[in-house]
C-alpha cells in the first residue's frame, strides 16, 4: 500500500513562490493501476517525480510497505533501483542493447548473476509476447514494441510501484490497447502498483481508479473516472 500524507511541493521564480501540490492525501493498494489525471500544470509530473524519488524537495510523509520514503539520496537510489520501475512516454530504451539487453539491465544493476539476468528478462519478454524479439534493437521494433519491451524492463525485478507518464501518448489505437491490457494483466499478477499519468481516455478508463489533479489540490480521490473531463 502506498500512503500520502499532506504532500506540499513549492517552486520558487525569482521572487515569487509558487504551489505545485498543495497538501495530497490519500492511499492506494496493492496491485491496482491508477488513473493519475488533470490538465497540464494540474501538478502530476510533480507527484510523479515525488513518488518516484527523482525529487525529495517536498513537504508531507509517504510510505511505500508500510515503510517511510527515505529522505537522504543514496537511500533513495537504492529504493529507486530495488522497490520501482518507471515507463515512459517516449520509450527511453537503450539503442545499442537489444531488447533482452535492455531488460536485462535493472537486474544488473541490483546485482543478479549474467545467467539471472538472461533468464528473468526471456521470461519478462515472453510475458509482454515478445520472446522471438530477444536480440532486436529498438530501432528495428515498432512503438508498440518498444513500449512493450519498456514495460518487461520496468517490471523484471518484480518493483512495488511502476510509475508510468502518458504510456500511451505515442501509439496508434490497436498499440494502445495492448499496452494497457498487459500492463495491467501484469500488474494485478504481480502484485505491483501502477501510477499512470495520463491524458488518454483510452488509457484512464481501463484503470481500476483514479487520482485527480486541478490546481495542485486532489478532487474525486479513488472516484470512478467515467464522465471526467480530458482538456489538456
Amino acid at each position: 500500500m502506498i500512503l500520502f500524507n499532506q504532500i506540499q511541493k513549492t517552486y520558487q521564480l525569482g521572487n515569487q513562490s509558487v504551489p505545485a501540490l498543495q497538501g495530497i492525501d490519500g492511499h492506494i493498494q496493492k496491485g491496482d493501476m491508477i488513473a493519475l489525471c488533470g490538465p497540464s500544470g494540474s501538478g502530476k509530473s510533480t507527484l510523479l517525480n515525488i513518488l518516484g524519488l527523482l525529487d525529495m524537495d517536498y513537504q508531507g510523509e509517504i510510505t511505500l510497505d508500510g515503510k517511510a520514503y527515505p529522505t537522504e539520496r543514496l537511500a533513495a537510489a537504492k529504493v529507486r533501483r530495488q522497490k520501482l520501475g518507471f515507463v515512459f512516454q517516449r520509450f527511453n530504451l537503450v539503442p545499442v542493447m537489444t531488447a533482452l539487453e535492455n531488460v536485462a539491465y535493472p537486474l544488473h544493476l541490483n546485482g543478479y548473476s549474467k545467467q539471472q539476468q538472461d533468464e528473468l528478462a526471456l521470461q519478462m519478454l515472453e510475458k509482454v509476447g515478445l520472446g522471438d524479439f530477444t536480440q532486436h534493437r529498438p530501432d528495428n521494433l515498432s512503438g508498440g514494441q518498444q513500449q512493450r519491451v519498456a514495460i518487461a524492463r520496468a517490471l523484471v525485478h518484480k518493483p512495488t510501484l511502476v510509475i508510468a507518464d502518458e504510456p500511451t501518448a505515442s501509439l496508434d489505437s490497436q498499440s494502445a490497447n495492448v499496452v494497457i491490457d498487459i500492463m495491467k494483466q501484469l500488474g494485478h499478477e504481480m502484485g505491483t502498483t501502477f501510477i499512470v499519468a495520463t491524458h488518454d481516455p483510452r488509457m484512464a478508463t481501463r484503470c481500476d481508479r483514479s487520482i485527480a489533479l486541478f490546481d495542485g489540490r486532489l478532487a474525486n480521490p479513488a472516484s470512478d473516472i467515467r464522465g471526467m473531463s480530458w482538456a489538456s
